[in-house]
């Protein structure tokens, strides 16, 4: 992707956090992660949601690379080979990428970025055991992923799912002069009855 190393990642948010601080300020970096890049081992995706945990990070939504036209990773996508390096002919001065192709590999990558999500903990598991990282299972702080699945329907609910108003339910209300919306949290409503009238708005007659 032609990025630098997390490093300067990790070199920039010391100075982001610095100085937000020095100016009284609560602001928050908020990282970009896609899966499934081309030249993106299972190895490379696993250390990335090691990575994740160590520092706190549980993405709720995560981009699957597609290919895009004018775009060099599609041209790795689809050759196999890395432009950056060099095309040439010869196969051996050629350097070959590593292609996520395929359905479950790709789920894998994107299940390796939510490493939080219980619905993904099965497909990992059978991933690290098959990578010979069986050591990352376990009920540690340490550990990867639990070796225990909890019950349908118990887990991990994502932020989005969890701050959205049911089915058939409005979307916003006004309260003692605030206005209320799916994000900021709504009333609860007695089952069966009807919702409110919105007000309407009105202009001052001039």
């Amino acid at each position: 992707m032609m990025k630098p190393g997390i490093g300067s990642y990790d070199r920039f948010k010391q100075m982001f956090e610095k100085f937000s601080a020095e100016a009284g300020k609560k602001q928050y970096l908020i990282p970009y992660f896609i899966a499934a890049h081309p030249g993106t081992s299972d190895e490379d995706m696993m250390n990335l949601a090691i990575w994740l945990k160590r520092n706190g990070f549980k993405a709720d939504q995560v981009q699957t690379f597609y290919p895009s036209p004018m775009a060099t990773a599609t041209a790795m996508y689809h050759t196999d080979l890395n432009p950056l390096k060099g095309i040439s002919r010869d196969p051996q001065r050629a350097e070959r990428v590593d292609i996520v192709r395929g359905e479950k590999r790709r789920r894998l990558h994107k299940a390796f970025l939510r490493w939080h999500d219980p619905a993904n903990w099965p497909l990992l598991r059978e991933a690290l055991k098959t990578m010979g990282r069986a050591d990352l299972i376990g009920n540690g702080k340490h550990h990867l992923i639990p070796a225990w699945q909890p019950a349908g329907g118990e887990g991990y609910v994502s932020a989005r799912r969890k701050n959205s108003t049911p089915a058939g339910s409005r979307t916003s209300v006004v309260t003692k002069g605030r206005l209320l919306t799916q994000h900021t949290g709504l009333p609860p409503r007695e089952k069966g009855a009807a919702p409110a009238a919105m007000p309407s708005a009105r202009r001052k007659p001039r």
